[in-house]
């Protein structure tokens, strides 16, 4: 259906290891040639337009909430 549409579809696996910053993303710091230190967020799966979340049960309950908390927000 994703592919259809034209819609950035992504597929997660949730398994008990999995923390909320590999669903929701992440900054990090990264430093040009001239030395400057600036922040940049890598945006995780849950940005896609289309996310599939299989055995989302298996996620610990910390993963889970953020997973819940960013459906909510939308």
């Amino acid at each position: 259906l994703g592919v259809v549409l034209g819609l950035d579809s992504r597929r997660v696996q949730f398994t008990p290891d999995l923390m909320p910053s590999d669903i929701l993303g992440s900054e990090v710091m990264e430093q040009d040639e001239f030395g400057k230190r600036s922040f940049r967020f890598i945006s995780g799966p849950i940005f896609a337009q289309l996310l599939m979340a299989d055995e989302i049960n298996r996620a610990s309950p910390r993963t889970q909430s953020a997973l819940l908390q960013a459906m909510q927000e939308y």
